[in-house]
């Protein structure tokens, strides 16, 4: 495997980032991950449209612009013959004096590397089963809107769902209404109305999410961004999730008990696929 490193590619073996990077000590930096179908990437403008607004964010300027690390990016794709893969884009603030403060990291850390991904199944039947978790999720709380290196919330939550054999956990917000999954937003149906929690739950805004909501509106349903308490999830008519690597997941499952299956919810996703398809065509 081949893996792009400040400007090189390099063999992974080589792909070493120092133990002194902020990325390393603190989680100061940001990434994405990018669906790879066709040897092309799915939405790369939506997705670097938020890691700039993210870096702005942080103030961590990236050493390329969005046309130099797609052109990086087709090439990391064509050495590792990976035309169907997850590209994962990580940004660190690089190497500065010790402490929180981000005096003197003036060289940022950029890496780009190709993971195998589930291929896209726009007959999925098997339904993905959720738990709900104890981790609370800030409301309100601005760095929600980027993909920052730092998901201890994540990470624990994600540890509680691997423990007890489910497909994904749901973090709630400080409020107590439900925010999202470790890696994915959170969709459930009333009847014809598309549902999800809204961004001020301590949301990140999807690249995926968005599509959903495009597909929504092609297709006459109406989207809704509202807050939902956990216990009400199991009264909905169909719920399922969104996140780049998969597309559409359906929930069959929460904390065991058994959820509404809708013939919308594959709809979706069929249409969906023929998106992904059509434009990495």
């Amino acid at each position: 495997m081949r893996v792009f490193l400040n400007g090189q590619f390099v063999p992974e073996e080589q792909a070493l980032v120092s133990v002194f990077d902020r990325g390393f000590l603190y989680g100061d930096g940001l990434f994405e991950a990018v669906r790879i179908l066709n040897g092309k990437p799915f939405r790369w403008d939506q997705h670097f449209q938020r890691f700039e607004r993210g870096a702005a964010f942080l103030k961590i300027p990236p050493p390329f612009a969005s046309k130099a690390l797609r052109v990086f990016a087709d090439e990391l794709v064509a050495q590792n013959q990976m035309p169907d893969s997850l590209l994962r884009l990580t940004l660190s603030r690089g190497v500065g004096v010790r402490g929180y403060s981000p005096k003197g990291a003036e060289r940022p850390t950029i890496v780009m590397s190709l993971h195998a991904a589930s291929p896209f199944n726009p007959e999925q039947s098997s339904g993905w089963r959720l738990i709900t978790v104890t981790v609370r999720l800030p409301a309100n709380e601005p760095l929600s809107q980027f993909k920052t290196c730092n998901k201890l919330p994540q990470i624990v939550a994600r540890a509680q769902a691997d423990a007890v054999g489910a497909d994904e956990a749901l973090l709630l917000s400080t409020d107590d209404s439900i925010a999202e999954g470790t890696s994915s937003n959170l969709f459930w149906l009333e009847q014809q109305v598309v549902c999800t929690p809204a961004l001020a739950c301590g949301v990140l805004p999807g690249v995926t999410r968005g599509v959903i909501f495009e597909i929504c509106r092609e297709m006459g349903l109406a989207v809704r961004e509202v807050s939902v308490p956990a216990p009400d999830l199991r009264q909905k008519s169909g719920i399922f999730l969104s996140l780049s690597s998969v597309g559409i997941a359906e929930a069959s499952s929460l904390d065991g008990d058994p959820l509404a299956r809708s013939p919308l919810v594959p709809a979706l996703r069929k249409r969906y696929w023929e998106l992904v398809r059509t434009e990495t065509a």
